[in-house]
């Protein structure tokens, strides 16, 4: 499994559009996605700063959305996010996700 961990600092009052917006218009992008398995997105609640985390069956499957559709879904937040996300990509070593395998 890999994981791709999108960081993004939010502008201020946008953690609801950002919500509505992942759920109405980036999950369907996700779900479409050759090896897509599931989101996770996690915001502080004392601050502005959001992590989502996208679980993948493999990196050549992380790295074709990255190329084909990560560019349409920044154009998306481009609205509520202050700067760039930064984007950070592992390798699982460890799950308890659905049994699925680890890299070795």
């Amino acid at each position: 499994m890999f994981a791709r961990v999108v960081s993004v600092h939010l502008k201020s009052n946008m953690l609801s559009d950002y919500t509505r917006s992942v759920e109405k218009d980036i999950l369907p992008l996700l779900h479409k996605q050759k090896g897509f398995k599931d989101e996770i997105t996690l915001s502080n609640p004392s601050s502005l700063d959001v992590v989502a985390i996208s679980l993948w069956e493999s990196k050549a499957n992380a790295d074709a959305y990255n190329t084909n559709t990560y560019p349409e879904v920044l154009k998306t937040f481009a609205r509520l996010v202050d700067g760039t996300p930064k984007v950070q990509t592992f390798e699982s070593v460890t799950s308890t996700f659905h049994n699925v395998a680890v890299a070795a």
